[in-house]
């Protein structure tokens, strides 16, 4: 699925995967974020991702009004504040998100599936 904007040069379209791996790493650059996480199917358990894998963690859906809904599952670190750091990574990756694409974020959903104490 792709985002769609009109301008006075024609048509831009931007790709789910290419604003999921974006709202991914500015995600990363939050405090309190260790990491996007995957949910095995076979044991349910939360496995940790990291590099170029951290669009895995993230899922963008594009309405018919060409906004943006954005799903993360991720794992925070051990000892700091759930709603702050929730709080911190909605504010953050909206506005990044918009800036970036041009494109209004109807809603962010966080998934926290892990802690971890910082390495």
């Amino acid at each position: 699925m792709t985002g769609m904007m009109d301008n006075e040069n024609g048509n831009i379209r931007i790709d789910t995967a290419v604003i999921e791996e974006f709202a991914g790493h500015a995600a990363l650059d939050c405090f309190g974020i260790v990491g996007m996480a995957a949910i095995s199917m076979r044991d349910g358990l939360a496995k940790l991702l990291k590099g170029s894998s951290v669009s895995k963690g993230v899922t963008v859906q594009v309405d018919e009004d060409q906004k943006l809904t954005i799903d993360f599952h991720i794992i925070i670190a051990y000892g700091v504040s759930i709603r702050t750091v929730v709080n911190n990574l909605k504010n953050t990756v909206k506005y990044q998100v918009e800036d970036y694409s041009n494109m209004k974020v109807k809603a962010i959903n966080v998934y926290v599936e892990g802690v971890r104490e910082i390495d």
